[in-house]
């Protein structure tokens, strides 16, 4: 993968753009996800939370590097059956590690949207504007991935709130956040924690959407072999995608804090989740 030249890690979350993109041997689309402005004039605490590809090829020059970021917490968002082929390294660095895969593995498939995407899971776009901005008839998706992002809002959020939850455990920071590669499932749960954190739509998207430059989505098609062997194309984000995810989340609820809520989180949940991963700006 290629970045530009990487400043301290220490700094990376007060940077924007492609100087945001940590270079770690052998992780893909590393970033902090902390220095966005949050809800009353606070910003998200840098050094707390990232988010990645997988560690199956971390090598032992990039876990030198991944030590400085001093991780307690690696939370994987991948199906068993995608860890099982490629599980994640750690050359005896002492995170503590935890699956909760965002979505089930598809018949002859995975839980990597890129590839589920052709199993046709049970999702539409019901619901969703038309042309004219009224809601009628499932429209056809613009994007081969809209229906699974449609059914990641429909189905993600139980394991999104225990990752939640699993941030809020004491000592469980830094986190690191992954699936695959790093961009449509880590891309959702972090967007849900940014939203609720108060972080402007336009800033998350831009996170989001960084994952093209992380992963060299900005070109030519990427290829690569799933679990199964099955040769699949690896497809860049786009902004609709994830506006899409949050029209059917937050949108529903009237905002990210009432998803969670609907979903279980405590306002005191809330609240420890703000004390951890923001600060004064």
């Amino acid at each position: 993968m290629e970045t530009t030249d990487t400043p301290a890690i220490s700094a990376a979350g007060a940077l924007t753009g492609s100087e945001r993109l940590l270079d770690v041997p052998g992780v893909h689309n590393l970033r902090d996800v902390g220095g966005f402005a949050a809800a009353d004039g606070r910003r998200v605490r840098a050094g707390a939370l990232y988010r990645s590809g997988a560690l199956g090829e971390l090598t032992p020059e990039g876990a030198e590097r991944l030590a400085e970021l001093g991780l307690n917490t690696v939370v994987d968002l991948r199906s068993e059956p995608e860890i099982r082929r490629w599980p994640d390294l750690s050359h005896g660095l002492p995170f503590s590690s935890v699956n909760l895969p965002t979505l089930p593995p598809f018949e002859a498939t995975s839980g990597n949207p890129d590839s589920a995407v052709d199993a046709s899971p049970d999702a539409s776009l019901d619901g969703e504007p038309d042309a004219d901005g009224q809601g009628g008839a499932p429209a056809a998706p613009h994007h081969p991935l809209e229906p699974m992002y449609a059914f990641m809002a429909d189905v993600a959020g139980p394991p999104i709130l225990a990752c939640v939850r699993r941030l809020l455990e004491p000592g469980a920071l830094p986190a690191l956040l992954h699936c695959a590669v790093g961009k449509d499932r880590t891309g959702v749960t972090v967007a849900v924690i940014l939203s609720a954190l108060g972080v402007d739509e336009a800033d998350i998207t831009d996170d989001y959407v960084l994952s093209n430059l992380g992963l060299g989505l900005l070109g030519e098609p990427v290829h690569y072999l799933d679990e199964h062997g099955v040769d699949r194309i690896s497809r860049p984000v786009h902004p609709d995608l994830l506006a899409l995810f949050l029209r059917r989340t937050s949108g529903r609820y009237g905002s990210m804090q009432a998803y969670l809520r609907h979903l279980g989180l405590t306002s005191e949940e809330l609240r420890r989740l703000r004390e951890l991963l923001t600060e004064s700006a």
